[in-house]
């Protein structure tokens, strides 16, 4: 019997195998497909896009899970496959039998559509061997390629030659599910030395149309000296024509500015002689300006400032006897304020204060006149004379004062002799008893 301490490493281990064994079931159904390789899962049926039935699945990168024992996994390179082309003996146009070799790379297709076509051709075939058809393809297109170009153009135009290769193949390497990924010509030879022929043709034609052209270029270039030379001579003559019109110019526009400076330097003298003309009646004219100022100064100026002194005096005259009169006004306002206030004996002493300045002004009318003596001279005195002169000259002294006094009435129109005789006439009815 086994030991009851081993029983749990005994279920460990078997635990660890079926843990194992299980892994490896699941890898073994778990399909992982690297971008460089296709994974052919055969054994179900599906319908691709074109409606077709198959019975296979196409992996192209990621992952995937099989059924077993219903579904296989084959695998199919999609790697590039070098190959060499070569084609001996192919007829050009013009029947001339040519040989071509060319390097190409083949690869089975990833495109939808072409990979269902290498996969049904291709499946479980090696490198070599899809590089062998589609070499066998290539070399068959390129010799229906060569038939139809001169051995000429596959030799001068190889780029072109490769490209109606491609597109002459590419049908059928499609067909095929590949793709051509380069072809390229490396070398065109023939076995007849036709090649050789065109080539020493053409450059006994390339080293003719050289001399010709070295002939031709050096005849240009004689051609082109003499042009240069008749032409450096022409231009030498132009030059030296060139030269005497010009110094014949030269001379006509000397005399032409000769004659200009003549009638500008005439210009210049009459235009001095008017300037000092000008001048000088510009001076007097500053002379005149400068006597009217002197004069202006010295008469005009003192005059004005006279007339605006004495205009200044008068007005201050005018104002001192505007404003005498005035006070005048006012003194004779109060005074005939204070007259009328005092009534009748106001009137009497008016009269007597007018008086004294009525008699000073008739008497100043006869001022400066001295009488020394007065001489009565008695008109009958030759014939004895009647002794009346004086009395005569006493009789005339009331009639003189009342002469005086109508005087002073017409002067002033103050009535004396009236006031008095009202004043006595007043003071005779103010005696009578009432």
């Amino acid at each position: 019997m086994i030991d009851s301490s081993l029983l749990p490493v005994v279920a460990g281990v078997a635990l660890a195998l079926v843990v194992l064994i299980l892994i490896l079931i699941i890898k073994s159904l778990i399909i992982i497909c690297p971008p460089n390789r296709v994974a052919v899962i055969s054994g179900r049926k599906r319908a691709l896009s074109d409606g077709r039935m198959v019975g296979y699945r196409l992996l192209q990168g990621g992952r995937t899970i099989r059924i077993p024992l219903i579904e296989r996994v084959q695998w199919m390179n999609l790697n590039t496959i070098p190959l060499e082309v070569a084609v001996t003996n192919a007829y050009s146009r013009g029947t001339i039998p040519l040989n071509v070799a060319g390097i190409a790379n083949v690869k089975v297709s990833s495109r939808e559509g072409l990979l269902e076509n290498a996969a049904e051709r291709f499946l479980g075939r090696s490198s070599a061997q899809i590089g062998q058809i589609a070499k066998e393809t290539l070399e068959a297109n390129l010799r229906g390629v060569l038939a139809t170009l001169s051995p000429e153009e596959v030799n001068e135009d190889r780029l072109k030659f490769s490209q109606q290769l491609i597109d002459e193949a590419d049908d059928d390497i499609k067909t095929l599910g590949l793709e051509l990924d380069v072809l390229k010509i490396q070398n065109v030879t023939d076995d007849v030395s036709y090649l050789t022929s065109v080539g020493r043709r053409l450059t006994a034609k390339v080293v003719r149309d050289a001399r010709v052209a070295e002939a031709e270029r050096k005849a240009e270039a004689e051609q082109a000296e003499a042009n240069a030379r008749q032409l450096g001579q022409i231009a030498g003559i132009e030059a030296d024509k060139n030269i005497v019109v010009e110094r014949n110019a030269l001379r006509v526009r000397t005399a032409e500015l000769e004659a200009v400076s003549n009638a500008r330097e005439e210009e210049a003298l009459v235009a001095g002689d008017v300037a000092k003309v000008v001048a000088s009646q510009e001076l007097e004219g500053q002379r005149i300006e400068l006597e009217k100022r002197r004069v202006e100064a010295a008469v005009v100026v003192p005059a004005r400032a006279d007339l605006e002194a004495q205009q200044l005096l008068a007005r201050a005259e005018a104002a001192s006897i505007i404003e005498d009169g005035r006070a005048q006004v006012e003194v004779f306002k109060l005074l005939t304020d204070q007259y009328q206030a005092a009534g009748k004996d106001g009137h009497h002493v008016l009269v007597l204060n007018m008086l004294p300045e009525l008699i000073d002004k008739i008497v100043a009318t006869v001022q400066g006149v001295n009488i020394d003596r007065v001489a009565v001279v008695d008109s009958n005195s030759e014939r004895g004379g009647s002794g009346g002169g004086i009395p005569g000259l006493v009789s005339q002294l009331p009639a003189a004062l009342v002469a005086l006094t109508e005087q002073i009435d017409a002067a002033t129109g103050v009535d004396i002799l009236g006031s008095l005789r009202r004043s006595d006439s007043e003071e005779n009815e103010d005696d009578e008893p009432a």
